[in-house]
């Protein structure tokens, strides 16, 4: 026994020698999946393109060449101002070593200045650019600027090898980058570039960009075939080849607007605001482009669902107008969409994103940013085109018809005559369980709350009185003693049931069935006993895909404005490490500390419900955890099951205690 104790004491040593500090570039070596895609080097080259695109946004660059050479190296050369040569303050050496060698460095951070040197782009955090340097086996950057060309070498994952030199004079008027890598295979899958990605993102950048001209250069034999982009008529000429063969049933509508320093908005800064083409087609596939400060987003955004809902409210009071609607029939937001192609350009001075590929926007601000730019000049320019106008609307009226036929053909009971419903559910106006939303709340407080913020038309509420009850060792037959657990099972309309069983779900009223509870301790282990509720006893739900657990925010920071270039701000964070965070960006943007204030939300019923809706039930800015069993099958569920059982059942305490002293220190404990 007591080996056997000295042997756990040791396993279970943490002390400041077990603490390591990854300096440099070896954050990105160590965990190079957060920071690029692995599946190739496409992002890393553009990383740089994006760089040097940003030079053409501030006005200075005029032509980018990117060229793709047969030893599978590439390179990108602007002829923008050139990166800074000379030395950097702090650092001691030049300013273009601490910009590819330093993380968290770079010329984009202070935005709020109106004669920042980046005011809107796409780089924001200063790590873009290391990525190359750090997954290469060696790296080149050559600078025109000063009368001078200079060039820096780097090798092995980022060593300098070759410092900042002057190579030879250039003319007085001559500058911009050139940068070339060699990627290291054994970070990526493959090693080769998709030229058809790049071709594809150099197209869309130029026209976003129409006074900068994008060349391809592609070396095959000893020679390089080349083709350049070029859009002088921007969006309206891209579109229009985009959609080609798409046969729209009205004309392209096409729109820019910013803010200005006339615009009189107390939640924007001058500068912010969008480009669009939007086109409405009865079949085939849609075209669907976004970008933001032109990074690509793939997947979408909150920029995407402003456009959505501007114009979704643009086309709902034209049939109002117009008199144009159905008995019975409301117009939501997939009707409109459904069927629409687009290409969105955003510019927002501090666009946040989902990870470092910043493939989906996650900014909530841009929702009310983008729908208010649309929805004007599409009212607009519909009542401009009454003929067009009442084209896209019945379209979209048709496809609310077929939407509504289709629900009605799910929404069929079963024998045995309509369902009870718990006298505490507060439920929702739609028929639609593709569409609809449970959310179950802990308390009358939270749920009140909840009750007034959600959208009535699709969101139905379920408050609990208290804990729910730990059922992982109960029987299914015994579960209905319980009333809060009988109120669950009658509201989603699904019997309980067991793995492995062939439950039925025809009668599931809604198809997402959310977890709400406040972001504290106590809130994670009402979490835990729902969740242990769906996992033993109504299986399928999650093998379905219909459980999620809510992430409402634990902080707020209220950010004060600074002057015209950036108005007040309402943040928040969803626990200590993303509020650091925040506050370590608001540092790096320049403001002061201690100037914004920060606010521990002490439940979901403190909240306000517009706060509750903006920050956790609204569909375009909230944050939800999809709950479900890995696809390793039977044998992921039989781990999880122990898991559970450990955790649950009465009988193993010990086990439990076990765990939490071999594994505690890992546990973020929230004792405030």
């Amino acid at each position: 026994m007591g080996a056997k104790t000295e042997m756990a004491t040791k396993s279970r040593g943490y002390s400041a020698e077990d603490i390591e500090i990854l300096e440099d570039l070896s954050p990105i070596l160590h965990r190079p999946g957060m920071y690029t895609d692995p599946a190739n080097p496409n992002h890393a080259l553009v990383e740089i393109i994006d760089n040097a695109s940003d030079e053409g946004l501030a006005g200075f660059a005029r032509n980018v060449i990117v060229t793709l050479y047969a030893d599978g190296s590439a390179s990108v050369e602007d002829d923008g101002r050139g990166i800074p040569v000379d030395i950097h303050p702090k650092k001691k050496v030049p300013a273009v070593q601490v910009i590819f060698t330093t993380l968290h460095s770079g010329g984009k951070f202070r935005k709020t200045d109106a004669d920042a040197v980046y005011r809107i782009a796409g780089g924001l955090h200063g790590v873009g650019i290391c990525v190359p340097n750090a997954l290469s086996t060696r790296l080149e950057v050559d600078v025109k600027r000063d009368g001078a060309l200079h060039r820096l070498v780097f090798v092995d994952n980022g060593k300098l090898k070759d410092p900042l030199k002057k190579l030879k004079a250039v003319g007085p008027k001559e500058s911009g980058t050139t940068i070339r890598f060699w990627p290291d295979p054994k970070y990526f899958d493959s090693p080769k570039i998709v030229v058809a990605d790049i071709a594809a993102l150099l197209r869309a950048k130029a026209m976003l960009l129409p006074g900068v001209r994008f060349t391809l250069g592609i070396e095959k034999g000893g020679k390089f075939e080349t083709q350049t982009w070029h859009f002088p008529d921007g969006i309206r000429g891209y579109f229009a080849s985009a959609i080609e063969g798409l046969a729209p049933v009205a004309d392209t509508f096409t729109g820019e607007r910013y803010i200005t320093a006339q615009s009189e908005s107390d939640s924007f800064a001058e500068g912010e605001g969008a480009l669009w083409a939007m086109a409405w087609t009865a079949e085939g596939e849609v075209v669907s482009e976004a970008y933001v400060n032109m990074i690509p987003t793939r997947q979408g955004g909150t920029h995407v669902s402003g456009l959505r809902e501007g114009a979704h409210a643009a086309i709902r009071n034209f049939i109002e107008h117009h008199e144009m609607g159905q008995r019975g029939l409301k117009l939501v937001p997939e009707d409109v969409w459904s069927r629409v192609s687009y290409v969105l350009s955003v510019k927002m001075l501090d666009p946040q994103f989902k990870g470092q590929v910043k493939n989906e926007l996650i900014s909530r601000d841009a929702v009310k940013l983008i729908a208010q730019m649309v929805r004007d000049p599409f009212e607009l320019w519909l009542s401009q085109h009454v003929d067009e106008g009442k084209k896209i609307a019945e379209l979209c009226i048709r496809q609310a018809l077929a939407r509504t036929r289709a629900a009605q053909k799910i929404e069929r009971r079963k024998s045995g005559g309509v369902a009870v419903l718990p006298g505490k559910l507060t439920d929702c106006a739609s028929d639609d369980p593709e569409r609809n939303e449970l959310f179950i709340v802990e308390g009358d407080s939270a749920g009140g709350s909840a009750k007034q913020a959600r959208d009535k038309e699709f969101q139905a509420v379920l408050p609990l009185k208290g804990k729910p009850k730990n059922t992982w060792q109960d029987q299914p037959e015994t579960l209905y003693a319980n009333k809060e657990i009988e109120a669950i099972a009658l509201a989603i309309g699904v019997d309980p049931h067991r793995s492995g069983d062939a439950a039925d779900l025809t009668g599931l009223r809604y198809h997402k069935i959310v977890i709400l509870a406040d972001a504290d301790v106590d809130g994670s282990h009402i979490q835990v006993l729902l969740l242990t509720l769906f996992f033993r006893h109504f299986p399928r739900l999650i093998e379905a895909g219909r459980v999620y657990v809510a992430q409402p925010p634990l902080f707020r920071i209220d950010v004060p404005g600074a002057g015209k270039g950036r108005p007040s701000r309402k943040l928040y964070a969803l626990d200590q490490a993303e509020l650091d965070a925040i506050q370590h960006k608001l540092g790096d943007e320049g403001a002061k500390a201690g100037s914004w204030t920060v606010s521990r939300f002490k439940g979901l019923g403190e909240m306000s419900p517009e706060q509750l809706w903006e920050t956790t039930l609204n569909p375009d800015t909230r944050r939800m955890l999809p709950v479900f069993v890995e696809p390793d099958g039977a044998a992921s569920r039989e781990t999880d099951s122990s898991v559970f059982e450990m955790m649950m059942a009465k009988e193993n305490a010990s086990q439990r205690r076990e765990w939490m002293e071999t594994y505690g220190n890992l546990i973020d404990a929230d004792i405030s």
